[in-house]
């Protein structure tokens, strides 16, 4: 049996609230990948180009740190990872969170939350990232997403 593990950022809580019933559908442990320093509203003012987030988001490199890490990322074969889209992509801390860890061998599925937008070429970016992991192209979710419906993608993704 494969052991899952869901990993998300959250701004908002939206994403918190999806990956939690993800879990729950999984059978999985829960990770929360916590910023160094927390995201405030004006950080996040998209409509603002020099907003924190505005910022990270412009520069390809940025890597936001993590104050959290999992202890052992060895044990196990298949890991979700949420987040909010953030300019038609994951957010920049995402991509620390996958510089963070060695995935060769494991399937790596991307989940997103937004008010309309797809996880856009986040596979794509995930898998120049995580080289040697299995990247599974993502999926977007409304926060009333059922536990039911989360357990089918699971039953046919991972």
């Amino acid at each position: 049996m494969r052991k899952i593990l869901v990993t998300y950022f959250s701004a908002g809580g939206v994403t918190k609230g999806v990956a939690e019933k993800l879990a729950r559908a999984a059978g999985a442990e829960l990770f929360e990948i916590v910023p160094e320093q927390a995201y405030t509203d004006e950080d996040l003012n998209w409509n603002n180009r020099q907003s924190r987030s505005s910022v990270e988001m412009s520069d390809r490199t940025c890597r936001p740190g993590i104050r959290f890490t999992v202890s052992d990322m060895g044990q196990y074969d298949c890991v979700f990872v949420g987040f909010p889209v953030w300019w038609y992509r994951e957010p920049s801390i995402i991509d620390t969170f996958l510089e963070t860890y060695d995935f060769s061998g494991k399937t790596l599925v991307p989940f997103c939350t937004s008010g309309g937008s797809g996880p856009g070429e986040t596979a794509d970016n995930m898998r120049s990232i995580a080289k040697g992991a299995d990247v599974r192209e993502g999926k977007r979710f409304s926060s009333g997403v059922s536990e039911e419906e989360l357990r089918t993608w699971v039953n046919e993704i991972a």
